[in-house]
């Protein structure tokens, strides 16, 4: 499958895994900090790792090389010693291990949601499904967050099968309120704050996603994982 290490300037550098679903599982190793890592990024295909100093750059790399070819090796045993590019992890793994005591959830956070999102009854259409299955579905799941950005506290939330995948808008909508729960190419994020968004909304949670007097001010950050609770069902 292969993988690269990109030079970031002189105190960084770009790690792009073989896999799109191995971002996770990189960051999740890599939040022991090994030494010269000072920060990890994590973006859509890419991780971005931040050093302490030029002179770590070669040690840093060696490691990554050694990480990526343990991951590739790993990988490869789960699907029979052959590359798949749809390649899934096992999710109860040494993420959950590495996560442990570093201020990153083993237990889900749970988000109270009302599924009375404008676009839920398109992404039911969309998907071929009751907006009660759309509903069931996003529920069922636990949910990960792959990366953030967008805004603060905007986190990338996926799930091990994908089976919520819709298309973002044609039109992006110029205001979307803050605690919008809302679904776009495979993804499902809550809007922190009021902005403009092109994702499609299936409900709302008053659950405070970015908060600047708490430590840390986001709810959910890369790694985190995510169980929706639909309130009207009396779960919450």
């Amino acid at each position: 499958m292969g993988g690269e290490i990109r030079a970031a300037g002189d105190r960084a550098l770009l790690v792009i895994p073989p896999v799109r679903t191995m971002v996770v599982e990189l960051v999740a190793a890599l939040r022991s900090r090994p030494e010269g890592v000072v920060d990890v990024l994590p973006a859509a295909e890419t991780v971005l790792v931040t050093l302490s100093a030029p002179g770590a750059v070669e040690s840093v790399r060696k490691q990554l090389n050694m990480l990526l070819a343990q991951l590739e090796s790993e990988a490869r045993v789960a699907v029979g010693g052959r590359a798949l590019p749809g390649w899934q992890p096992n999710r109860t793994d040494r993420s959950e291990q590495s996560l442990g005591g570093n201020g990153f959830h083993d237990e889900p956070v749970r988000i109270p949601v009302r599924y009375d999102g404008a676009d839920l009854a398109e992404v039911a259409r969309l998907l071929g499904l009751t907006p009660a299955e759309v509903i069931a579905q996003h529920t069922a799941a636990v949910w990960r967050c792959a990366f953030v950005g967008f805004a603060p506290g905007f986190g990338y939330l996926e799930s091990s099968d994908g089976r919520l995948t819709v298309p973002r808008r044609r039109e992006s909508r110029a205001a979307i309120p803050p605690g919008a729960v809302a679904l776009a190419g495979g993804y499902s994020a809550v809007y922190p704050r009021r902005s403009p968004g092109g994702w499609r909304l299936i409900g709302t949670t008053d659950a405070p996603l970015w908060d600047v007097d708490r430590d840390p001010p986001a709810l959910i950050r890369a790694a985190t994982r995510v169980q929706f609770i639909d309130v009207e069902a009396g779960h919450a």
